[in-house]
């Protein structure tokens, strides 16, 4: 507790970020019992936390640095989805995770050409496929919608636990005597705090103050969702592809199936510059039909004219050079924290 804080007050706490980070961290910090204000540039999960595939692994960090953290956050994902109905609020659910062989087949071959005697490999994947190999299981492997899981546990930390939320974009820092004492939006207003929670992502490194001590990159990631005529015939298998186009290097793409009945595909990855506004992001026309071109290598239900593009979209993940995410109160100044590159 603040030695400057009133006895039986509220610690305030500012958090700057309206990703899944941030409003986690607002969320929990508000059911603890503080005054929290939640700001957030441009809009909540406008970014990556509304673009990802919302893969979940429980043991898939074993052995490295962040195992712990990794296990925790699976857990307390299955624990929040029961406080949240998290089946009907955001798309939670187990899923078994394949890792499969797919090649990209010429514009004459025929589809349904998958190996015989795969029997793992879900009826729906009926492109050239080879190799399929259970790699996660309903007990190691889930899945949520990130934007309706960040939005959810946002309209629930607003409405039950009293969290603000402000629009603006994080001007400046105020320190005093080694504390931070308050936050100053563009524009000018103050926002009086006793902590302050920085959980800005791949825009870490914008903010000068914390781009002197270490980096936060950009790795831009691109992703279609599509909406099969069927949906009914795709079953909940998330599938980690090594993809062989026709005439190209191979690759590694994700799908993602989503109890809405929508299919999520990602890749086509690359590092830039992450530009000042994220609603400034736009895909590269050529991730964009890559990862087309993935989806019906795969499933002929996700071929053009059996599904509906219903969105092509990227975004930025923060990466940090050791690949551990950074966590904890940023040094010489009490009371403010960073949480990025996760």
């Amino acid at each position: 507790m603040d030695d400057r804080q009133q006895p039986g007050s509220k610690k305030r706490v500012v958090v700057c970020g309206g990703g899944i980070i941030g409003v986690c961290t607002a969320y929990f910090l508000a059911k603890k019992g503080a005054a929290v204000t939640l700001v957030e540039k441009s809009s909540v999960a406008c970014a990556a936390s509304g673009k990802a595939g919302g893969f979940l692994a429980l043991d898939w960090c074993d052995g490295g640095p962040v195992e712990s953290l990794a296990r925790a956050s699976f857990n307390l994902h299955r624990s929040l989805s029961e406080e949240l109905n998290g089946p009907d609020s955001y798309g939670y659910r187990p899923l078994t995770t394949l890792s499969i062989t797919v090649t990209e087949s010429g514009p004459s071959s025929p589809s349904g050409s998958k190996s015989s005697g795969d029997s793992m490999i879900p009826s729906w994947v009926d492109g050239a496929t080879r190799g399929p190999r259970t790699i996660g299981t309903t007990q190691t492997t889930a899945q949520v919608h990130p934007q309706l899981f960040t939005r959810t546990l946002l309209n629930t930390a607003v409405e039950k636990y009293g969290v603000e939320v402000v629009i603006g974009k994080l001007e400046q820092l105020r320190v005093e005597e080694g504390r931070v004492g308050s936050v100053v939006l563009e524009g000018g207003r103050v926002i009086e705090s006793d902590s302050v929670v920085l959980s800005l992502g791949p825009w870490t490194g914008k903010f000068e103050m914390l781009a002197s001590m270490f980096r936060v990159s950009g790795l831009k990631a691109h992703s279609i969702v599509l909406e099969p005529k069927d949906p009914g015939a795709i079953t909940p298998h998330a599938l980690f592809l090594s993809f062989h186009p026709q005439g190209g290097k191979a690759m590694d793409p994700e799908v993602y199936p989503r109890p809405t009945g929508e299919v999520y595909i990602c890749g086509m990855s690359a590092e830039e510059e992450v530009p000042d506004d994220p609603e400034q992001i736009v895909g590269n026309p050529a991730s964009i039909a890559m990862l087309k071109r993935v989806g019906k290598s795969v499933s002929s239900h996700l071929r053009e004219g059996e599904a509906r593009v219903k969105a092509e979209q990227a975004c930025f993940l923060p990466c940090t050079d050791d690949g551990v995410p950074i966590i904890g109160e940023v040094p010489g100044m009490k009371g403010c924290y960073v949480a990025t590159g996760h």
